[in-house]
């Protein structure tokens, strides 16, 4: 039967038994210190007692002799305990438990100021006291995100511009709730996309038998009529709306011209006032020229061609506001009026839209009252359009005042030579306007 071979058990044998035979000595020595080192290094194997190492120890720790150790350490803690009080015993572990916090001393720091005559001027302070804040500020760090940012924006175009001196025109009316601060500007911007839609253009050459001149005149007559009747400003533009959109797309005869004016007031009239004048009144004023039966008749025509469209936008709604945006005071509002209407009853303004009509009167009469500046900021935003945009159609404005008092159709130029206007008809045109190229 074969033997099991003997394996030595190194590290293994506990302090104070044999080592297998066959081992040297100094084996025997060597496998003692390790034993003794490693197991040093576990607590809960050696006893540890106050005053004692356990490397200190050569002899191995049996039981009998570690039980000798704890007899001889409870016999020097009996003879410390009746030699000392036992107050310093007690309060020893709790000064040697508290911690020693010692302040650091101020470090010293010498500055040479330059700002004295003398250079060698020296300032004592401590280290860790924080820098008075004088001189030169530190350049604060700027992000990527800041960077990226701020090109993003050059390259749209949003870069910040400098605040330009815009007046607040709606200030004024912000309890005002017929004003409609909140919804104002967009009310105007979609006048301004509408008043393309419904714009007339050069019709005269598809009418055989009336001309401007004609046109003029039924304009001369019907401002007589509604200031006859006392009838608000907006029912006079859209009357005229009404007229030359209804010309613009079917042909009249001079006959009928007339009729196509009284019944256009009527259902101007009936739009706008509260109080609308009746048929009758509108057949007694043309000197019974129609009857009640052929002013709705041309009533219904005119309805049906325009496919009943009557909310349009006129010159009016744009001098209003921009009559506004001038911050003007009265006689400058009787002077845009005046020239409004000269452009409304003249056709060689019918090339310019409803909003150019109503910016230019306002800046013709800025010119023929010399007012300054003649067009700022304000009116450039509120109506769209620079000064020389409005150049033309300004001067044609200009041309009807001074033609106005020699004029044969006089009904503008005497409802605006009255002292309630403000006389404005009888002051000089902006002749110097029309001197400009």
């Amino acid at each position: 039967m074969a033997s099991r071979p003997a394996v030595q058990q190194k590290n293994m044998a506990f302090p104070g038994e044999a080592v297998a035979a066959g081992g040297k000595q100094n084996k025997k020595a060597d496998a003692q210190g390790r034993n003794r080192r490693a197991l040093g290094d576990i607590g809960n194997l050696v006893p540890t007692v106050r005053g004692i190492d356990a490397k200190q120890i050569s002899r191995p720790v049996t039981r009998g002799f570690c039980a000798q150790i704890l007899a001889n350490a409870q016999g020097e803690n009996q003879k410390l305990q009746k030699a000392v009080p036992d107050g310093a015993i007690a309060a020893a572990p709790k000064a040697a438990q508290r911690k020693v916090t010692v302040k650091p001393k101020p470090q010293t720091v010498i500055e040479i100021s330059p700002d004295t005559e003398e250079d060698k001027v020296k300032k004592e302070r401590p280290a860790n006291k924080k820098k008075p804040e004088q001189g030169y500020a530190r350049k604060k760090a700027q992000s990527l995100t800041s960077v990226l940012t701020a090109r993003s924006k050059a390259a749209c175009g949003l870069i910040e511009k400098p605040k330009l001196d815009i007046v607040d025109i709606d200030a004024a009316d912000v309890e005002n709730d017929l004003a409609v601060v909140e919804y104002v500007e967009d009310i105007y911007k979609f006048y301004k996309l509408a008043e393309n839609e419904i714009r007339v253009h050069d019709y005269m050459d598809s009418q055989p038998e009336i001309n401007d001149k004609m046109r003029s005149i039924l304009v001369d007559w019907l401002i007589e009529v509604h200031h006859k009747f006392e009838l608000m400003p907006e029912t006079l533009y859209l009357t005229v709306n009404i007229v030359d959109r209804y010309l613009a797309s079917k042909a009249v005869s001079r006959r009928e011209l007339q009729l196509l004016g009284v019944a256009a007031m009527l259902i101007a009239s009936k739009y706008e006032e509260i109080w609308a004048p009746e048929v009758n009144d509108f057949v007694c004023i043309s000197d019974r020229a129609y009857t009640n039966e052929q002013v709705l008749v041309m009533e219904k025509n005119i309805l049906g061609r325009l496919e009943w469209n009557l909310t349009v936008p006129t010159p009016y709604v744009f001098l209003a506001r921009f009559i506004k945006a001038s911050v003007p005071d009265q006689d400058v509002e009787n002077m845009v009026y005046f020239l409004g209407e000269l452009g409304i009853m003249g056709y060689d303004a019918i090339i310019f839209c409803p909003s150019m009509l109503a910016a230019s009167a306002v800046y013709a009469a800025r010119c023929t009252l010399s007012k300054s500046p003649l067009w700022n900021e304000t009116l450039k935003l509120h109506t769209g359009f620079s000064e020389p945009q409005l150049m033309d159609c300004a001067k044609l404005l200009v041309g009807f005042h001074s033609g106005a008092a020699e004029s044969k159709l006089k009904a503008i130029y005497r409802k605006y030579s009255k002292p309630e206007k403000g006389s404005v008809a009888l002051l000089p045109p902006a002749k110097a306007l029309l001197a400009t190229s």
